[in-house]
């Protein structure tokens, strides 16, 4: 489990909190009902926040990626695997795609790597 602070978990009803700010999630049990499902405890807060998601679906986005981060993993993941399978082009079919077809292997492989690349350093430097 990650929380991370530039996260934002949805509550209901156009209410967000940062994931790295809630310290308790705990079931409505009186008064339960539409708009009335969790209370949602905060730092540095004294009274909850009254969610209206159940608690269960608040802590499922307080302990899963987002899902924008999973598919930027899959993305970088295909990425890796293509520029694996483009090292094992040979010159002359390099050359054939190219000449012939108008996909030029040779810059789609720089074009990844400078992507994966980037990738690399932006996470270096955090």
């Amino acid at each position: 489990m990650k929380i991370q602070s530039s996260v934002l978990v949805h509550l209901g009803f156009g209410k967000y909190v940062r994931s790295d700010q809630v310290t308790a999630v705990i079931p409505i049990d009186e008064d339960r009902g539409p708009g009335r499902r969790t209370f949602v405890h905060l730092q540095g807060q004294v009274d909850p926040i009254i969610a209206s998601r159940a608690e269960d679906t608040i802590v499922r986005d307080l302990v899963q990626e987002p899902r924008e981060v999973t598919q930027a993993r899959q993305q970088q993941e295909i990425l890796q695997d293509l520029l694996v399978d483009l090292g094992n082009v040979n010159s002359t079919v390099r050359r054939i795609s190219r000449d012939e077809g108008g996909l030029d292997l040779d810059l789609l492989e720089r074009r990844i790597r400078q992507i994966l690349d980037n990738e690399f350093n932006s996470k270096a430097t955090q």
